[in-house]
């Protein structure tokens, strides 16, 4: 079986002063703090969600 993708994500910034949603799709991302990296299953529905808060995180190449 082939493994599946992955991506890292880690937050760069504050979700203070961001609308409800936005702070909603982080912490749907397992982030929340500033500087927290998760490595996430590389699907549609993530790429999706990263889309939306792309300004407050960044993806780490490995």
């Amino acid at each position: 079986m082939a493994a599946k993708k992955t991506v890292k994500v880690r937050q760069t910034g504050s979700a203070t002063r961001r609308p409800k949603d936005q702070r909603q799709t982080l912490v749907g991302l397992g982030l929340g703090k500033i500087g927290r990296v998760r490595e996430l299953e590389d699907t549609p529905s993530v790429r999706g969600m990263i889309n939306k808060v792309a300004h407050m995180v960044e993806i780490v190449e490995e």
